[in-house]
């Protein structure tokens, strides 16, 4: 597998991972007492939808900015193992999973162009 393919796998693990940790973090493994999970997990889960379209496409534009959205999450992450002693799992969880998200994200904009711009 080339770079790009490499790059754009690992963003997109991440970017899934978020999706498929955060509800069942918040409505089975671990159930807030403060608020339903249902609110959580619908606040959580909507800046996901927005770039959604674009990551699945393979648009690098894409990619580049909701590299900024990853950022929310690990700023999350780092909450919630913070604060959180008995969810530091979930916590460092999302953090991994964020920061593969970003990473990939943004290597995968910056070998998309390299590729595109050698391949013509």
């Amino acid at each position: 597998m080339n770079t790009v393919a490499v790059t754009r796998a690992t963003a997109m693990i991440g970017y899934f991972g978020i999706w498929i940790l955060l509800p069942l973090w918040y409505a089975w493994l671990a159930p807030s007492d403060h608020f339903p999970p249902g609110m959580a997990i619908a606040f959580l889960l909507t800046p996901l939808a927005f770039p959604l379209l674009g990551i699945l496409k393979g648009n690098p534009y894409t990619y580049t900015w909701s590299a900024y959205v990853s950022l929310l999450y690990f700023a999350h992450g780092i909450g919630e193992t913070y604060s959180e002693p008995d969810q530091r799992l979930y916590g460092s969880l999302e953090i991994l999973l964020s920061l593969m998200w970003f990473g990939g994200a943004i290597f995968y904009a910056r070998f998309y162009h390299q590729h595109k711009n050698s391949s013509s």
